[in-house]
């Protein structure tokens, strides 16, 4: 039933958490409707009304909502923690419909509650993306967004590489946009999580105290892959003594914020493939990582620390096998270790062999750069199918993950995840209809999933130079005018405010964007260079690095 004057009802010793929960769900009834709430609190007996009652009452399950009718015309949500109560006001907003002034409540009943307690999201904040260069009050908003979806932490990394030292103006912007990311996940009542890399430096390093990356010897056949060459080497003196100093840097930088996690992280970038170190993933690595980990969690006693194995077995050998007799006893100083592979797989030996020190493990599930150059440059990149493949191998070892974000272009995928971290066994399918209801319209669900199988099938794009000249090209084409004639079709039925949203525009736009290349023999025409234009105002990439930006005419 359509709704009149929605009314909110919290305690009144609700806490500020709770407060910007609230209005978290007015923001977005106002902007799908028009419609105003107002906080009472008197029970409003005109059942015309919504009157929907905010309530923390432990008892559910940790992180867990409810939802339940309570009385004609009103409707409580209650959380067993101010995160659970944020979750609540999600799942009741996105099976909610609107209209331009009318509001009709979700049906949805019952109690929820998440089976994997790391619900991440990593935000890669560089080559000028959208993580980078957008307004920040666009980000921060970002992050309250996905907050409702289930995640239950922001993890971002301070790139050191680029600065002088922490003091260089441009290390202190950088900071400061990377603190108000963090603070807009802890006011929304979330976790805030950092990246360390084991070794990384600033641009002035001592060169004397550098790691070497070189390959050919002890071990190393490849180079480790994004070395910067400033890293510092924890086999020379006085290389760990400063290396600490810069951790105790970054954390008091951020010492305002609830950290719940540490990530720290071997390569890429990273590594030092001296003697000294090598093999580094279970020599010069653990070395540094152990009393970095100990000194945050000196900061922050209720902190995780999660060691990170990424390229584990990549440049040399024996790094998983010797972690595994590294961590025969469980070390503690270790909560999770992270572990996944860019593309196709998951790492093989923890699935054969089981984590190393019996922990428990999350994943870095990669949703942004797959099969794509440049990454979202012709718009959405919904991969559900792919995602749920992935997820598949690998669920029986996790207790969640951190997918890898380069902008807001992956938004659907974001959405997977979260929900399969929270639900492990849910239909990918039923994730996307729950997402495409919600920020579509309920009656556009089955053509928009038809549109995105199709889309997620021609996902593969690529980048050539010949002659000269940049090629735009498609591996797969088929079904690309029937997914553009679908979401035609869907653009004409959707309200203007939904027509018009950023989440609509890159599906839309990217759709469009296939026609014209499968159509024109992966010639760029006007309507195709107009539709690059609009991503790169959507994603704020004016200025992004080749691989993160649309293809526009300037850029080919």
């Amino acid at each position: 039933m359509n709704m009149n004057t929605p009314f909110l009802d919290l305690n009144p010793d609700a806490s500020p958490t709770v407060h910007t929960i609230a209005s978290l769900f007015a923001r977005h009834l106002k902007e799908r409707t028009s419609l105003a709430v107002g906080e009472s609190d008197a029970v409003h007996n005109d059942p015309s009304n919504l009157n929907l009652a905010l309530r923390v009452t432990p008892g559910i399950g940790a992180e867990g909502f409810r939802i339940e009718d309570v009385s004609p015309g009103r409707i409580c949500i209650t959380g067993n923690d101010e995160r659970g109560l944020l979750y609540g006001v999600g799942k009741f907003l996105r099976t909610s419909q609107y209209g331009p002034e009318s509001f009709v409540p979700g049906s949805w009943r019952g109690t929820s509650v998440p089976s994997l307690p790391v619900r991440g999201i990593y935000f890669a904040t560089h080559f000028h993306n959208f993580y980078h260069d957008a307004p920040i009050e666009q980000v921060e908003r970002y992050v309250e967004d996905l907050a409702l979806w289930g995640y239950n932490v922001v993890n971002v990394w301070f790139d050191m590489h680029h600065y002088s030292g922490i003091d260089d103006p441009e290390a202190r912007a950088m900071i400061e946009r990377l603190h108000a990311i963090l603070h807009a996940a802890n006011r929304v009542g979330i976790g805030a999580a950092l990246v360390v890399l084991a070794n990384e430096a600033y641009a002035t390093s001592p060169i004397e105290l550098r790691a070497d990356w070189t390959a050919g010897h002890d071990g190393y056949t490849r180079e480790p892959g994004g070395h910067y060459h400033v890293e510092l080497c924890p086999s020379k003196t006085g290389a760990m003594e400063l290396e600490m100093k810069w951790v105790e840097e970054r954390l008091a930088a951020f010492g305002d914020l609830k950290l719940d996690a540490l990530w720290i992280w071997p390569y890429d970038q990273g590594g030092c493939t001296c003697s000294q170190c090598a093999p580094w993933g279970v020599n010069g690595f653990l070395r540094l990582a152990e009393p970095i980990a100990r000194r945050y969690r000196q900061v922050y006693p209720e902190g995780k620390v999660i060691l990170s194995t990424w390229y584990f077995d990549h440049f040399t050998s024996g790094e998983w096998a010797g972690l595994e007799k590294a961590f025969t006893t469980r070390p503690d100083w270790v909560d999770y270790l992270l572990a996944d592979d860019y593309g196709d797989c998951f790492p093989q030996y923890p699935l054969e062999h089981g984590a190393p020190g019996g922990l428990p493990m999350v994943n870095f599930p990669e949703i942004s750069m797959y099969a794509c150059d440049p990454w979202g440059g012709y718009g959405a990149n919904p991969m559900p199918q792919h995602v749920q493949q992935l997820w598949n191998s690998s669920r029986h070892v996790l207790q969640g993950g951190f997918p890898y974000s380069e902008g807001n272009y992956e938004d659907i995928n974001k959405a997977i995840c979260a929900q399969l971290f929270w639900q492990p066994d849910r239909p990918v399918e039923d994730i996307v209809r729950e997402y495409a209801s919600f920020e579509y319209a309920p009656e556009v669900v089955e053509p928009v999933l038809r549109a995105v199988a199709i889309l997620e099938h021609n996902l593969p794009h690529a980048r050539t130079r010949l002659d000269g000249a940049i090629h735009l090209s498609m591996q797969h084409t088929e079904g690309a005018e029937l997914a553009y004639d679908l979401l035609r079709q869907v653009d004409a039925a959707l309200t203007p405010r939904a027509r018009s949203a950023w989440r609509w525009r890159i599906l839309y736009l990217r759709a469009l964007i296939d026609s014209e290349l499968s159509r024109g023999g992966f010639e760029v025409s006007p309507i195709c260079e107009d539709a690059f234009e609009e991503l790169t105002a959507l994603y704020t990439a004016h200025h992004a690095l080749d691989w993160i930006a649309p293809p526009t005419r300037s850029r080919r």
